[in-house]
């Protein structure tokens, strides 16, 4: 179970406003967040990593409290079992492919296994530069993966590809989320990408829910 509870003054130019989102989610689920620019949904996520601290609230995952501001727990980021996929993916331009996958845990075996689940077996030896988009993005997966994490975060992680490799990778994002059952969480500005991708929906509209729905079937 991934359950939190946020608080957190936000500013936008010259205004303010406030991030205030409660909820819960089951084990291995998918929760697209989504919303317009502005709206929290990457400080939501930020918060979730440890990047950011909230003014106040909670974070549980599982039987772990990473953040409680009553009880004053605030695990750091580095202690916080977080697979991140940023937007910009955040690779290591000096290593390959299975470099950037080994600099996250050195399982070898593991990477492997990785490698062939996200189909990059081909791509192990290449360099950043040398991928397409969606190798990338298929690369900073794995190394998030590698962790073996509690909880999966991607923060607009098919926003950089074009609309034909955005639905081709969203399903294969989609397969390997459920191969691994990793409990997942995507931000997102598509409302027809979270519907189709994820088991669970909510939308932030200045830092608060505006309206949830399930799409657990």
């Amino acid at each position: 179970m991934l359950g939190f509870s946020f608080a957190k003054l936000l500013r936008a130019g010259r205004q303010s406003f406030a991030l205030e989102v409660e909820y819960s989610l089951p084990e291995g689920a998918f929760l697209g967040v989504r919303g317009p620019s502005g709206s929290g949904k990457t400080t939501l996520v930020r918060c979730m990593a440890g990047l950011e601290r909230p003014d106040a609230g909670y974070l549980r995952v599982g039987p772990e409290t990473w953040y409680d501001s009553k009880r004053r727990i605030d695990v750091p980021p580095q202690l916080r079992n977080v697979g991140l996929v940023p937007q910009d993916y955040a690779l290591f331009p000096n290593m390959t492919v299975l470099g950037n996958i080994l600099y996250a845990n050195s399982d070898r075996e593991h990477a492997l296994e990785l490698l062939a689940l996200t189909r990059l077996e081909g791509q192990a030896r290449l360099f950043p530069r040398e991928l397409s988009g969606g190798q990338r993005q298929r690369t900073s997966l794995a190394r998030a993966l590698a962790r073996r994490p509690s909880i999966l975060l991607l923060d607009e992680p098919l926003s950089a590809l074009d609309e034909e490799l955005r639905e081709e990778l969203g399903d294969e994002l989609r397969r390997i989320q459920r191969a691994t059952g990793v409990t997942a969480v995507m931000v997102s500005h598509s409302g027809s990408e979270t519907s189709r991708l994820c088991d669970e929906v909510i939308e932030l509209r200045r830092g608060r829910l505006d309206g949830s729905r399930s799409l657990l079937r």
